[in-house]
């Protein structure tokens, strides 16, 4: 399997962010950690390895990004403007640096994201606020409310990066019809799961607007963790 590391000094981020990529051809698939995580969590959590048929066979390739969880929503130390603002930056690495460096070495324009936990916020979140970017979504056991982690401050920004919050006032035709018609998204969980409710709710969310998704619940004690995750990803990345 075709496995490469790649660094560099983030012109976003102000520092050093790093990259892994698995595979050599197929789907490119950008890969957000849990929470607070890093670039290499999904290898060494058996991720990779249950993708393994997949990557080998050329059908998808995955570029596995680092987090800034600690600098922006789970800064607890910083204001929670600052933390907003470190948030917005990291959107910026991806779509003016990950998104371009994916594309050049993929060849695809449009990008299918995923994440577990948190990761699957991230992905979720990218995913309704560009839908010309993004192909396909898949959030295992995500959790989509940002609101725990701003002691109850709220503007703008903080708006527009809680799905729960801007996607019930969601009226723009333009990402309307995108989600409609260009985008999949894929919502799993198990019956354990601490994030079910969360999972259920932004079904409901994307239900009311008309918007195609996919529900998996998960039964025989699935809960919030790396195994049923390995299992998860396998089923939509056969």
């Amino acid at each position: 399997m075709n496995r490469e590391y790649h660094t560099w000094t983030s012109p976003s981020l102000g520092h050093q962010m790093e990259i892994l990529v698995f595979g050599h051809a197929g789907v490119p698939l950008l890969v957000f950690p849990t929470s607070k995580g890093r670039f290499f969590d999904y290898e060494e959590r058996g991720m990779v390895g249950a993708l393994a048929g997949p990557l080998a066979g050329g059908r998808v390739q995955l570029f596995c990004v680092d987090s800034v969880d600690g600098e922006s929503w789970y800064n607890y130390g910083a204001p929670p403007r600052e933390r907003v603002v470190r948030h917005m930056a990291y959107e910026r690495y991806l779509l003016d640096e990950v998104f371009p460096f994916a594309s050049g070495k993929n060849g695809r324009n449009r990008l299918a994201v995923t994440g577990c936990s948190f990761g699957g916020y991230h992905a979720v979140n990218i995913t309704l606020r560009h839908p010309d970017r993004i192909g396909s979504c898949i959030s295992l056991g995500g959790a989509f409310d940002i609101r725990q982690f701003i002691a109850g401050y709220y503007d703008d920004d903080c708006y527009f990066n809680n799905p729960v919050d801007y996607l019930p006032g969601l009226t723009d035709a333009w990402y309307l019809d995108r989600l409609a018609h260009d985008v999949t998204i894929i919502l799993a969980t198990g019956e354990h799961d601490i994030c079910l409710q969360d999972n259920i709710r932004l079904a409901g969310m994307l239900d009311a607007k008309g918007l195609p998704r996919v529900l998996d619940v998960w039964g025989d004690g699935a809960g919030h963790d790396w195994p049923w995750w390995r299992s998860m990803i396998a089923k939509f990345i056969p």
